[in-house]
């Protein structure tokens, strides 16, 4: 029986980052920090979680570098790949203030019919899904058969605008335990301008909701919950892949028994000590560190 079980998108990550400015139209911006990393919600969220001490498998199309570093780290590979698929690349640019995404989905478009037959049969007391559901409805039965059977589930669905029109998106985010999402998510899946007005909407939602608001810490709203925890400090280095890593260390905590106030506090901790390398695994903390295991509470 694993802790969590994280199913999704898995990238090989080119990273560009330190840059002074991202590059107009036609011109070119040379730099020397690059770095290359394996990434994707499912893989950073679960070496986390795995080096926080909890038991963590993997449901997902994996390179074969990527599915490697995973077994290193100690967590369980179910690799949906098959050889001849192409692996999905993400060129990233980050700024100290900004970042874009270039990205070939390559396998990933497969990957939700192939998670979606996995998923009855998993062993694990929570689920984390990080990728676009095509379509929302058949995931809700999912969700619905993961609870029955006593297994807790949240989803990160990045940003994906076309979800938004979805006509059973707002039942799929009610429906998992806890949904991740950061400021523009918060925006645009709400459709509100202004993130007070964003916090508004979600503060009707049934489940709590987690808003990952960078240097203005995060919040949860939801559920009969308002809480609110300020952001860690980081010398911040590159904040790509900082979002897994909190999802990371909120999990991680709940599992471990700690009330949503401390999971909060803890994953502002692990998302801002990610942005203090390149790549959203380099950054994390050891597996032997003070934080190798949560508090149960706080």
């Amino acid at each position: 029986m694993f802790d969590l079980v994280t199913a999704g998108e898995a990238f090989d990550d080119f990273i560009f980052y330190a840059l002074d400015r991202l590059p107009s139209g036609g011109e070119e911006v040379k730099t020397q920090a690059f770095t290359r990393s394996p990434g994707g919600g499912a893989v950073i969220t679960a070496i986390a979680v795995a080096r926080l001490g909890l038991r963590c498998a993997v449901m997902s199309a994996l390179s074969q570098e990527g599915a490697q570093l995973l077994q290193d780290e100690g967590v369980s590979v179910r690799n949906l790949r098959r050889r001849d698929e192409p692996a999905a690349i993400t060129v990233a640019l980050s700024t100290r203030r900004d970042r874009r995404f270039l990205t070939f989905n390559g396998v990933n478009d497969q990957l939700p019919d192939r998670i979606r037959g996995l998923l009855p049969r998993v062993r694990g007391r929570h689920v984390h899904l990080a990728f676009y559901p095509r379509p929302c409805r058949p995931w809700i039965a999912v969700i619905g058969a993961l609870r029955r059977r006593g297994i807790t589930s949240s989803w990160d669905f990045g940003w994906n605008p076309r979800l938004v029109r979805d006509p059973q998106f707002r039942t799929l985010a009610a429906s998992v335990d806890y949904l991740f999402l950061n400021r523009d998510e918060a925006l645009m899946y709400a459709r509100r301008a202004k993130l007070s007005d964003a916090l508004d909407r979600w503060r009707h939602a049934s489940r709590p909701v987690v808003i990952k608001l960078g240097a203005a810490g995060s919040r949860i709203v939801g559920g009969g919950v308002n809480l609110r925890a300020a952001a860690a400090r980081a010398r911040v280095v590159d904040t790509t892949g900082a979002g897994d890593a909190f999802n990371a260390g909120f999990l991680a905590a709940r599992l471990c028994g700690a009330n949503l106030q401390a999971a909060l506090r803890l994953a502002n901790h692990i998302g801002a000590l990610s942005t203090r390398r390149a790549g959203g695994i380099a950054g994390l903390p050891p597996r032997n560190s003070a934080l190798s295991r949560p508090r149960s509470r706080a």
